[in-house]
């Protein structure tokens, strides 16, 4: 090996490198300015204030049409009405969630409470006296049981479409606590208020899941048909939702089935005009995309999996025709408040709201 030639050195200047600065929280002010300046910093500071960079990209964009996608105990971990804001304020336009997290959600809209847990308590024990546990947060089963109520009260309704999919369904209920809960914010009532649809893939996969297949077996015990259910119906009204739009964009909480559901549409056009022998369609492919997941690629999961790797499946705009992306490592409940604050601070409302 050469020792390196000093005549051959470049000026940072001259090659375009931008300095990185230092965080001098003696002149900042905001939330919004904390992010701009560890935009400028190193290491996860960086990849924080590249995030809220991108959020704001997707939220002055009036021709991009922005879905979140969730995992993980969110609103067990008290991040709800943070997904709240985001409807209210016009920065997400479809949602795609695990059914847990939406169940455990409306457990907070019904006005009943998550509780504390203390290390060193006994898990048998939570289990006899009727606690769940997640992580460090219990959820009394008596919290499910009083959703299960008003999901069998949607169920009983008399305008049901005639065939039910998670999307229809996460309307009905969140209709029923608008009406039934005036004025209690939460995911499911604030999604219907503005019409934005929130899909399950996994609907089975939740109490909520669980409460419909309950409700099917008592109607069947009292001689009524089970009311029939499609997930297809979902997935086609998401693509067409998706076919109407200018500009794609992504903000994913963890990863998980609601990702991978939500990043399969350009792959599921495509599949299906080739194996139908259907006129070819314009690609479709996210333009933006903001992942907050403590997930590395390493592991070889679709959660860590990075946005380039995305791009070999067709999901994404590379980023060297345009495409602007952030991940951020680290645990949601940490970093995903502090980016959609600062951009709160910086764009109130979505681009072209009405």
């Amino acid at each position: 090996m050469q020792v390196r030639d000093q005549s051959n050195y470049h000026s940072p200047e001259t090659d375009n490198l931008k300095p990185v600065k230092p965080l001098d929280l003696a002149q900042i002010d905001s939330v919004s300015e904390l992010l701009a300046a560890m935009a400028d910093a190193s290491f996860g500071a960086r990849r924080l204030g590249q995030a809220a960079s991108v959020l704001e990209s997707m939220v002055r964009d009036p021709d991009c049409f922005t879905v979140l996608t969730l995992s993980g105990a969110m609103t067990v971990a008290k991040m709800g009405l943070v997904i709240v804001e985001m409807i209210e304020r016009g920065y997400v336009d479809a949602i795609i969630s695990t059914g847990a997290l939406m169940t455990h959600g409306l457990v907070e809209t019904q006005g009943r409470h998550h509780y504390k847990y203390a290390e060193g308590m006994d898990d048998k024990t939570l289990y006899e006296r009727g606690y769940n546990r997640v992580y460090d947060t219990l959820e009394p089963e008596s919290n499910l049981d009083e959703a299960e109520k008003l999901v069998s009260r949607v169920l009983r309704r008399n305008d049901l479409p005639e065939v039910l999919s998670s999307r229809s369904l996460t309307q009905l209920v969140g209709r029923e606590l608008a009406e039934s809960q005036p004025g209690a914010r939460g995911p499911l009532p604030a999604a219907y208020a503005r019409d934005v649809p929130i899909l399950i893939p996994a609907f089975t996969d939740s109490e909520m899941g669980l409460d419909f297949s309950v409700n099917n077996h008592r109607r069947q015990r009292n001689g009524l048909a089970p009311l029939p259910y499609d997930p297809f119906l979902d997935l086609d009204f998401y693509l067409e939702q998706i076919k109407q739009t200018k500009r794609l964009g992504i903000f994913t909480i963890g990863g998980g089935v609601p990702r991978n559901y939500a990043q399969q549409v350009g792959p599921y056009a495509e599949i299906m005009a080739h194996r139908l022998g259907e006129k070819e369609v314009e690609p479709i492919r996210f333009q933006y995309g903001v992942r907050i997941c403590p997930d590395p690629s390493h592991l070889g999961g679709l959660s860590g999996c990075t946005y380039s790797e995305g791009v070999s499946w067709g999901k994404f705009v590379p980023e060297s025709d345009g495409g602007r992306y952030a991940e951020v490592l680290t645990d949601a409940t940490i970093a995903w408040p502090l980016v959609v604050k600062a951009v709160m601070e910086r764009a109130p409302r979505k681009a072209g709201m009405k």
